[in-house]
């Protein structure tokens, strides 16, 4: 536990959370929507700094990035908690549950991490992942700045949903982001997510103003987000505000925590998947098997990498990124 930043204090001891879109007003003994954030005598302290419930080492495709490093390994870490309350969660036994419901926390430090990184042979970083990793900035914050200065990367999974001021700040340290896209109207994120479209669409903005490397997940889920004329309308956005080459992943949905409709066919992520390829250059789908998620020279159609689950294999591109057949530029980051 350490006190937190990003919060302003008030009288009678409450405060203001600053650090997302919820501004979350805290008397003492509260915690925010986020359960990891908690007014304590007026301070407000983060409860899961330097507290991980899940330390891997993945495939760089797994957060999912297909652009960034492809092929590499990288040392994965998450905590507790969320911001969001995504009624879908995939991942709700840690982001759906504070410090003192999990089985799963245990203590390291940014020391510890770093040396754990470090001995990864090949290991391009850290991936902040497995539950929303904005809501603990502060540890966040921290590690990332000790591996840039041994030039090793990090990588935010994130949904997004946090002020400017913040995210700004993390933007020096942070090298990628993979953020989740959960629908493109207000209605299903204050419904299902208990937040909101506008902040995260600002966040995409910020992100892709700020020249970081930027991929986009859409998790489709049967009958809330999946009509047509709505993701179109997103894959536009997309294309016209952050640029047509913004790599796209459609994701399935499977039933999980509180909902129980039939997952998503594979046939409704191939017609929309055909849908954003009308706006978008690279668009891969998930779940459906070999020869969906290759990357293809966009300028010659030659495979640059091939993918097979989390195996790849780098088919056509030289050491720089660029296509050995038209020596284009495809990977800004290899």
């Amino acid at each position: 536990m350490a006190e937190a930043r990003w919060y302003d204090k008030g009288s009678n001891q409450n405060v203001q959370c600053r650090l997302c879109p919820h501004q979350c007003v805290l008397t003492d003994g509260a915690s925010g929507i986020c359960r990891v954030r908690s007014n304590r005598g007026g301070i407000l302290y983060s409860d899961i700094y330097g507290k991980i419930s899940a330390i891997h080492v993945d495939p760089i495709e797994k957060k999912p990035l297909y652009h960034f490093y492809p092929g590499r390994p990288i040392l994965s870490i998450g905590s507790v908690g969320c911001n969001m309350r995504c009624k879908f969660c995939q991942n709700c036994e840690i982001s759906q549950v504070g410090v003192m419901q999990s089985a799963f926390l245990r203590a390291l430090s940014t020391e510890e991490i770093v040396e754990r990184a470090i001995a990864v042979p090949g290991n391009i970083g850290v991936a902040y992942t497995y539950n929303e990793p904005s809501i603990w900035i502060e540890f966040m914050a921290e590690i990332a700045l000790k591996l840039h200065q041994i030039f090793l990367k990090n990588v935010m999974v994130t949904n997004g949903y946090i002020n400017p001021e913040p995210l700004s700040e993390i933007l020096e340290y942070m090298d990628g982001f993979s953020v989740d896209l959960k629908g493109f109207n207000e209605n299903f994120y204050r419904k299902l997510t208990s937040s909101g479209l506008k902040a995260v669409k600002q966040s995409l903005v910020q992100i892709s103003r700020s020249d970081k490397h930027l991929e986009i997940v859409n998790l489709v889920i049967p009958g809330y987000n999946d009509e047509p004329h709505v993701f179109e309308e997103m894959v536009k956005w997309i294309s016209g505000t952050l640029g047509e080459k913004t790599v796209l992943h459609l994701s399935a949905y499977f039933p999980r925590y509180q909902f129980n409709e039939p997952p998503t066919r594979p046939a409704t992520i191939e017609s929309l998947k055909d849908i954003a390829l009308k706006h978008l250059v690279f668009v891969y789908s998930g779940n459906l098997g070999p020869d969906q998620n290759d990357t293809c020279c966009p300028f010659c159609n030659n495979l640059l990498v091939q993918r097979n689950g989390y195996v790849t294999r780098i088919k056509g591109a030289d050491d720089s990124g660029r296509c050995l057949v038209c020596g284009k530029l495809v990977f800004q980051n290899f």
